[in-house]
């Protein structure tokens, strides 16, 4: 017993279990919240970036301004308040580093307790100047150390809780506005599919009304787009499946009737052959004729059914295909009419050709189209038959036939008005088109230089034999 399969959890199959127009709707709504996550992410760390950096600008000029004035040395030696280097906002913080260390002096003991290594480099000239970011008392603050001479500093520290508090109300918008872009586009998304996709479900719903009733009314087509063209192919799928059914429907009609006439004269011959037996008053030659009418039937029987048969192999040709010469398949089908109609001459003249088809098929059509030939010929007539250049035009001495009728004697069970009178079913040029026709050849009717009748066939070939054939 086969192990059961484990369930498909990956949103890929997830995806298939949904409908389109939720499939529609998630995507757009992933595509939006992705593109609004990197623009918003962009744009808050691109406003953090231009405010660090407004803010280091500012404390760099102010503290480079304060550094060379000539009261700052003076100013170091006291205390005094930051608005006299005209920095209300910020704290300001002397850094003179000895032998033995750094010494600090600021009105702000808890800012410069932060003074650290990197203002000590910038005090020692080994950088220019200097800016970070420390925690004082609990608050953010911007750190901007500029050289102020020989071995000092001076350090402003400005608190940047303001900034942080736009950011933080930037960033709230962003993701307001955001998870409401997502929103809208979802909804957006789920009414774009549904009235994008209504021509769909109308078309769906067409199919299953047409696969349920198996009405074949065309699907009305609407517009030119692509749903256009796709009820357009689907009608004409319907028309050839109408065609279909109504050639099949029209078949099984005609066999039916075909076949009726011959079994009711041989139910008929059978029950005068049983009531004779029963009363033993039937002469010898009656019986004989009975039998032979019996005989008749059978044989008019076996020709139908056989012709039904032929007719009902609608397909191309794909199996038990060979490379033949159309000009064996002639004679073999000419010697079959010959013993039929001893009392009519035969004009052949073939050239070799070359074809791939079936070559019973190809027998039966020839042997049918002779077959026509020689009923409609008179007794002492001849029929000619050649083959040139894959071409075969057959032409006998018959009365011809009439334009009327030129384009009907294909079909499947047509007789003429003068052939009703004669033998047949009706099938015999129809079998002739359908083979043809299987092996991608063409066939014409005309008019015999006799007045008769003439047919030409043309099937693709060579006069050479194919690859196949060795």
């Amino acid at each position: 017993m086969a192990a059961p399969t484990a369930p498909n959890y990956s949103i890929r199959a997830w995806l298939r279990r949904r409908s389109l127009a939720s499939r529609v709707t998630w995507l757009t709504t992933v595509a939006v919240g992705l593109s609004v996550t990197i623009v918003s992410l962009a744009s808050y760390l691109l406003v953090r970036s231009q405010s660090m950096h407004e803010i280091d600008v500012s404390l760099h000029n102010r503290a480079s301004q304060a550094a060379r004035t000539d009261t700052l040395e003076n100013l170091s030696q006291q205390q005094f308040p930051p608005y006299l280097l005209g920095a209300a906002d910020v704290s300001v913080i002397f850094l003179t580093v000895t032998p033995t260390g750094g010494r600090v002096r600021s009105a702000n003991a808890a800012a410069a307790a932060q003074v650290g290594l990197t203002e000590m480099a910038v005090a020692q000239r080994s950088d220019t100047w200097s800016a970070r970011t420390v925690k004082i008392d609990g608050d953010h603050y911007r750190m901007v150390a500029v050289t102020a001479g020989k071995n000092e500093a001076l350090i402003l520290a400005q608190s940047i809780e303001p900034t942080d508090k736009m950011l933080d109300r930037l960033g709230f918008v962003m993701l307001f506005f955001g998870l409401s872009g997502m929103f809208a586009a979802g909804a957006s998304g789920w009414g774009v599919a549904r009235n994008g996709l209504r021509p769909v479900r109308a078309l769906t719903n067409e199919v299953e009304r047409i696969a349920r009733t198996e009405d074949l009314t065309p699907i009305p087509v609407e517009g030119t787009d692509e749903i256009a063209r796709l009820s357009a192919a689907f009608n004409q799928l319907l028309a050839a499946v109408s065609a279909s059914r109504e050639r099949q429907r029209q078949l099984v009609a005609d066999a039916g009737h075909e076949l009726r006439t011959p079994l009711t004269s041989l139910r008929t011959n059978l029950d005068l052959l049983v009531q004779a037996e029963a009363g033993d008053s039937l002469p010898p030659d009656a019986r004989r004729e009975l039998m032979a009418d019996v005989r008749s039937q059978i044989e008019e029987l076996t020709t139908l059914v056989g012709d039904l048969v032929e007719l009902a192999r609608d397909v191309p040709v794909s199996a038990n295909v060979e490379t033949l010469d159309l000009a064996e398949v002639v004679r073999q089908a000419l010697g079959r009419v010959r013993r039929r109609a001893p009392q009519l001459h035969f004009d052949v003249e073939t050239d070799p050709w070359w074809v791939v088809g079936e070559y019973p098929s190809l027998e039966r059509a020839f042997t049918n189209l002779f077959d026509n030939a020689a009923k409609w010929s008179p007794e002492g007539g001849k029929v000619t038959i050649t083959l040139h250049a894959g071409t075969l035009v057959v032409c006998d001495e018959g009365c011809g036939i009439s334009e009327a009728d030129r384009p009907h004697i294909f079909d499947r069970f047509y007789r003429s008005t003068d052939s009703r009178g004669m033998p047949g079913s009706g099938l015999g040029l129809s079998i002739v088109k359908a083979v043809i026709d299987r092996h991608g050849g063409s066939i014409e009717v005309g008019e015999a230089p006799s007045g008769g009748a003439k047919f030409s066939i043309s099937i693709p070939g060579s006069t050479t034999p194919g690859p196949s054939d060795h």
